[in-house]
C-alpha cells in the first residue's frame, strides 16, 4: 500500500510538473525563430525604447498593463530562467538596476514599483526571452488570485 501511495505521489507530481503538449510545441516553434524582442532589439521592428546600452534594451510594451510598464530584456537570447548559467548572474543583477534607475526616473521608486519575470507555462510566459517586467504608477493589488487559499 505504502508503494502505491508513493508510486501515485511521483507520478501526480511529474503530471504537475510537465508542460502541456500544446504549450511545448509552441514553446518550440517559437523558440526556433528570432524573438519579437530579437527584432526589436535588430531594429526590426519599431519600439518605444526607454533604456539601451550593450547588454540590455528597455522598452514599453504594446500592451502596457499599468501606468509606468517597462520590458527589461537582455540583449543575449535567455529562454527562461530555467537557462540561466553561471555566466548570466551579471546581466540578471544588471537588469534589476536599470529596473531600479527606470523606477526612479518614472517617479515610481517611492510609491512603489513590481518587477515580474514569467517562467513557462503556468506563469503564461509567451515569448521565450528572458525579460523582466517593471510595473507602477498605480496600486497593483495582489500578484495572484489568492482564490487557491479557498
Amino acid at each position: 500500500m505504502r508503494y502505491i501511495l508513493t508510486f501515485g505521489l511521483l507520478i501526480a507530481s511529474l503530471y504537475a510538473t510537465a508542460q502541456s503538449a500544446e504549450y511545448t510545441q509552441k514553446k518550440a516553434e517559437k523558440l526556433s525563430k528570432d524573438s519579437p524582442f530579437t527584432k526589436i532589439i535588430n531594429r526590426e521592428l519599431p519600439a518605444n525604447i526607454v533604456y539601451e546600452d550593450d547588454e540590455i534594451i528597455a522598452f514599453v510594451p504594446l500592451r502596457p498593463q499599468a501606468p509606468v510598464h517597462f520590458l527589461i530584456v537582455p540583449k543575449k537570447r535567455i529562454p527562461t530562467i530555467n537557462d540561466l548559467v553561471e555566466e548570466d548572474a551579471l546581466i540578471v543583477g544588471k537588469m534589476h538596476l536599470i529596473a531600479k534607475s527606470l523606477a526612479a526616473e518614472h517617479g515610481i521608486a517611492n510609491t512603489g514599483f513590481r518587477l515580474s519575470i514569467n517562467n513557462n507555462e503556468d506563469s503564461g510566459q509567451s515569448v521565450f526571452h528572458l525579460h523582466m517586467h517593471i510595473l507602477g504608477g498605480m496600486k497593483l493589488g495582489p500578484m495572484v488570485d489568492q482564490s487557491y487559499r479557498d
